[in-house]
């Protein structure tokens, strides 16, 4: 369904998080036929996005884009993963997208099943999940690496510009590609294992989501070598040791931006100078 707002300027970016746009909310009543629960809002990080738990029990949620940005995969994302079969995620009922032209965006709401259990988020509970956790999050990943798609999670060009820009000397060439969630992290998954937030899903590197996950792992070298051995099987191809080494550089060139070492930096490198002498011949 499509509805349009009218306007005589454009506005400039909108935060959920700081600006009055209940007339937003209402729409989204309208559209799905439900209440949401306005003390139940989380935000996203970003400023845009947030979530409601709404009167039929399931989860609503609401993301503001630029126009530019509209015609983005990650736009459809959650929509399109509804189609995978076999792996532990919120189930997807309905969307409505719709141009705000007062304030110079879109918006696309969409409802879900509500996942009462709270996301992984800190590396103290990631450190304490059980062993049917991992059993769950190795199911889920296999089932998502076998999905057929034409999307793109992490594109070959991308792979290689990354890499190359803290490790120029490196063949970054991608032996192995499966499908891919593309942004696993301990705040992206819950204590009862179901995946959340699939705007980036797609074809990618063998051993990408593994590798995200072990990243977000390294500041507790216990958890970091736990994801090691849970996702060998992929972690130990060359591609997975490619995306070991993507996501290494990644947290070396975020430090070198800041100019300081972070929490993921200083075992990035140390990890790197290993993954570096297995890669090159």
């Amino acid at each position: 369904m499509s509805t349009a707002l009218t306007a005589s300027s454009p506005a400039p970016v909108f935060d959920v998080r700081d600006h009055e746009h209940d007339d937003v909310l209402r729409l989204v009543e309208r559209a799905f036929d439900l209440q949401l629960d306005r003390a139940s809002v989380v935000y996203g990080e970003s400023g845009a996005t947030e979530g409601f738990r709404t009167s039929r029990d399931t989860w609503a949620r609401i993301e503001r884009r630029g126009h530019w940005r509209i015609s983005s995969a990650s736009w459809v994302g959650l929509e399109a993963a509804s189609t995978i079969q076999g792996v532990k995620k919120p189930d997807w009922f309905r969307a409505t997208t719709w141009a705000d032209a007062v304030r110079n965006v879109v918006w696309r709401a969409d409802e879900v099943e509500f996942i009462s259990a709270p996301v992984v988020g800190d590396l103290a509970t990631a450190a304490g999940l059980p062993d049917k956790w991992w059993a769950t999050a190795r199911e889920s990943f296999a089932a998502l690496a076998t999905h057929q798609t034409d999307r793109v999670g992490m594109a070959q060009t991308h792979f290689t510009k990354r890499i190359s820009e803290v490790f120029p000397d490196v063949d970054t060439a991608v032996d192995e590609w499966t499908t891919a969630h593309a942004d696993v992290h301990w705040h992206n998954l819950s204590i009862e294992g179901h995946l959340i937030d699939w705007e980036d899903w797609g074809k990618a590197p063998r051993g990408l989501d593994a590798a995200t996950l072990w990243q977000s792992s390294l500041p507790d070298s216990a958890l970091a070598d736990r994801v090691q051995r849970e996702f060998s099987a992929d972690l130990q191809t060359r591609s997975g040791k490619l995306s070991q080494l993507l996501v290494c550089a990644n947290a070396i060139r975020i430090a070198n931006r800041r100019g300081r070492p972070t929490p993921l930096s200083e075992p990035a490198k140390a990890a790197a100078e290993v993954l570096l002498q297995e890669l090159r011949p």
